[in-house]
This record gives structure tokens, C-alpha cells and sequence, in this order.
């Protein structure tokens, strides 16, 4: 069996100054895709080249007694030619404004030695010196769909809870079975790496407790959480991205569900389904991220110090 080292491979080790990575895995825990789609959401935005990669041996299952097909590489065939074979994928991207650099890793969480594929993705962290890891997940959860997304923190090192406490985040009790992205805090803190992941809370709605027919109400990529996570690590990373995008998508999506909850409200009208929604917001307690952009900050310290 290979060892960690040989797994990774770099094709070259951006110099950057200073060098942070996001870190999203199609897995269980990516509720609205906060943790996949987010990392190629960033990938295409910024035209992020590929450096490097985790190679699959050893990490996948390609059947199981239960199942012959749910973990099989995908392929396409025309005509009898393979036009296309895709299996699991752990790529590292890299992106950068001048002297701070940005590692974009997108993976597929692991199904068997978790240790080995730790060790791999932290050997990238520290081959190209990267200061921090921010990962991102989603959980779905019954929240209001036009609110702020709340998130479920965890982190590596004691001393970074008093700097993620500014973030509006809360701060994880779960105990339970294990995400990749939650094992990592573990292996990152014997290697004192800086390492936080940021769950976010995923509006779902199960309906089939107000109405006999079932129904549902879920997002697949929940834009909203994409941008209030990025314009966390954005703020953290000072990074200088343009969010403008991703939030007219948050607008349009939240639109969106506003004319699917209506919908719903003429085709099941017995059904209490705004008073369900109602019921939800009015129980819930937003936590904002309201901090004031460096540029202002730099500019308000600048006007203190001339009244000074």
C-alpha cells in the first residue's frame, strides 16, 4: 500500500507571500452543495489553475455486498467508444491577486483509509505552506430560506475560538458519525495546523407533518449560504473577492422559493403552509456578519487620527 507522500501529487508549488486554502468534498455532509459546489463555484469564478492532486488508490470502494453499482466510476460510450471514464477526484486548484495566494482543494470524501488520505491532504497544506485551512459543509435544517445562514463552527487549535467567536458562528456540540471535514480537525491539531470548518444550516422543509401528501421543500445549491460563508473567509483571508455575483443569486434564489412556497400555498389550500414558514422564522434568532470592510476601516482609523 502506497504511503501518503506517494498519493500527492503537485505539478508546482505556487511562492505566494502569504497562502490560504478552501476545502470542499462532494460528501455527506454538503447539504445546498456548501461544501462542493462552493470550491467549483470559486474554481470557475477565478479561473483557478490545477496544481496538483490526491490519487484515488486505496481511498475508494468500487462495490460492496449491498451494492454493485453506487460507488462505480461513471463512464459514457457512443457508438461503442468510451467517450468519457470519471471516478473519484481530489484536485487542488490555485489562485492568486499578487502576493497572497488562494489553494481551492476539491475531493471526494474518502470511504476507507481516512488516516492515509488525511495524511495526503495535509502533505499538500504543508508542501505548498499554506497559514490556514477554512472548510466548508451544509446540513440541511428547517430555517427561514430569506435569512442570513447560520453556521456550526469547529476548529483545530484552542486559541483561534476567540477569533472565530467574531464571525458569527456558533460553536459545535455535535456528537455523532464523522464527516471528512470534521476528521481533519483531529489530525491538524497534532500537526498544529490551522484548520476550521464552517457547517452551514441549509433551509429544508418536510411538509408531510402538515399536510396528508407528502412534500417537500429543499435547495440543491443554496447560493445564500454560499455567499454568507465567503463573505466570512473573504473578510478572514482578505481576500478581495467580488461577492456581487453570488449575491444576486441569493436574491433570485430566495425569490425563487418565495413563488414555490406560493405554489404550494394554491395547490394545498387546506394546508397551513405560510403559517408552518411563520412559525419557523419567528422562532429563529439571525446572527449576521456585519463587519465593516477593511477599505472603511482603514478610512474611519484614518478620520480618528486627523480629529485626534
Amino acid at each position: 500500500m502506497s504511503s501518503a507522500t506517494e498519493s500527492v501529487e503537485l505539478f508546482e508549488k505556487p511562492q505566494a507571500e502569504t497562502i490560504y486554502m478552501i476545502a470542499g468534498w462532494r460528501q455527506w455532509a454538503d447539504g445546498g452543495e456548501t461544501s462542493s459546489g462552493l470550491a467549483q463555484y470559486l474554481i470557475n469564478t477565478l479561473g483557478a489553475k490545477k496544481i496538483g492532486q490526491i490519487k484515488p488508490d486505496g481511498f475508494y470502494l468500487y462495490q460492496t455486498p449491498l451494492s454493485q453499482a453506487l460507488f462505480r466510476p461513471q463512464v459514457k460510450f457512443e457508438e461503442g467508444y468510451r467517450k468519457e471514464l470519471t471516478g473519484p477526484r481530489n484536485e487542488v486548484y490555485y489562485w492568486s491577486n499578487g502576493a497572497k495566494g488562494l489553494v481551492i482543494f476539491l475531493g471526494d470524501e474518502p470511504h476507507m483509509n481516512v488516516e492515509r488520505y488525511a495524511e495526503a491532504f495535509f502533505e499538500i497544506v504543508q508542501q505548498l505552506n499554506v497559514k490556514r485551512v477554512a472548510a466548508t459543509g451544509g446540513v440541511y435544517a428547517m430555517v427561514p430560506f430569506d435569512k442570513e445562514r447560520s453556521f456550526s463552527c469547529t476548529y483545530s487549535l484552542p486559541g483561534m475560538k476567540a477569533e472565530l467567536a467574531d464571525y458569527a458562528v456558533g460553536f459545535s456540540n455535535y456528537e455523532g458519525g464523522v464527516s471528512i471535514g470534521s476528521y481533519l480537525n483531529d489530525r491538524a491539531e497534532h500537526l498544529g495546523i490551522e484548520y476550521f470548518a464552517m457547517y452551514a444550516f441549509v433551509p429544508a422543509y418536510d411538509l408531510s407533518q402538515i399536510a396528508s401528501r407528502g412534500q417537500s421543500v429543499t435547495i440543491d445549491e443554496d447560493y445564500k449560504a454560499w455567499h454568507d460563508a465567503l463573505l466570512r473567509i473573504n473578510h478572514m483571508f482578505k481576500l478581495g473577492l467580488d461577492l456581487s455575483d453570488l449575491s444576486q443569486r441569493s436574491k433570485e434564489l430566495v425569490l425563487s422559493i418565495e413563488n414555490h412556497i406560493e405554489e404550494l400555498s394554491k395547490q394545498l389550500p387546506n394546508v397551513p403552509v405560510r403559517e408552518y414558514i411563520a412559525k419557523i422564522t419567528a422562532d429563529f434568532e439571525e446572527r449576521p456578519f456585519d463587519k465593516l470592510d477593511d477599505v472603511w476601516q482603514d478610512a474611519l482609523g484614518d478620520i480618528f487620527k486627523d480629529l485626534d
